[in-house]
C-alpha cells in the first residue's frame, strides 16, 4: 500500500511564504506538507493501483484548460475544526471540477469528512492564540499566479510528502 495526495503546488515566493508562516505559527506539519491547494487529500492505495491512477490523472490534465488562481485574505474552519487557511479568491470553480474529476476514478474515491472547499492551510490544531495571529498577519495577504499542472504527490509514512510526477492542464 503507499499513500498518495494531488495539489496544485503554490510556487514561488508566496509557497515557502506561507510554510514559512505555518511553521512560526507552531504547526508540526509544515515541515511535511508544503503550501498547496488540496485537490485529492490523502488516500491509501495499492502500488499497483499506481499506474492506473497516474493515467486517470493524465487523461483528467488533459482535458481541462490552465487558470488563474487568486489567493487573498484569510479564513478559518472554527469551531468545527482548528484550521486557518488563506482563501481562495478566484479559481474556486476550477479547483472543485477537478477535485471532482480526479475523484471520479473508482480507485480514488473516498467518503469526504467534510464538503469540497479550495484553500491553503496556514496553521491546524495549534493553540487558539496561534490561529489568531496567522489569521490576522495573513489578512491583507494576496497572490495571483496562472495554475498550469497539478501534481500527484506520495507519501511513505515517514518524512516528507515527495513529489512524484507534474500532470499539465490542457495536455
Amino acid at each position: 500500500m503507499t499513500q498518495i495526495g494531488v495539489a496544485v503546488d503554490i510556487p514561488e515566493p508566496w509557497g515557502p511564504f506561507l510554510t514559512r508562516c505555518r511553521a512560526d505559527a507552531g504547526d508540526p506539519l509544515a515541515a511535511d506538507i508544503p503550501a498547496h491547494v488540496t485537490l485529492l487529500g490523502p488516500t491509501e492505495l495499492p502500488v499497483a493501483s499506481l499506474p492506473a491512477v497516474e493515467e486517470h490523472l493524465a487523461t483528467v490534465a488533459a482535458a481541462h484548460p490552465p487558470y488563474t488562481l487568486h489567493l487573498r485574505g484569510t479564513g478559518t474552519f472554527r469551531p468545527v475544526t482548528q484550521v486557518v487557511f488563506v482563501a481562495v479568491a478566484a479559481g474556486i470553480s476550477e479547483c472543485e471540477l477537478l477535485a471532482a474529476a480526479i475523484s471520479s476514478a473508482p480507485e480514488l474515491q473516498r467518503e469526504a469528512r467534510f464538503p469540497y472547499h479550495p484553500h491553503v492551510t496556514v496553521a491546524q490544531d495549534v493553540p487558539a492564540e496561534a490561529l489568531d495571529k496567522v489569521y490576522e498577519d495573513l489578512a491583507d495577504f494576496s497572490a495571483l499566479f496562472e495554475v498550469d499542472c497539478f501534481t500527484l504527490f506520495s507519501h511513505s509514512g515517514q518524512a516528507r510528502w515527495q513529489p512524484r510526477r507534474d500532470f499539465r492542464l490542457g495536455g
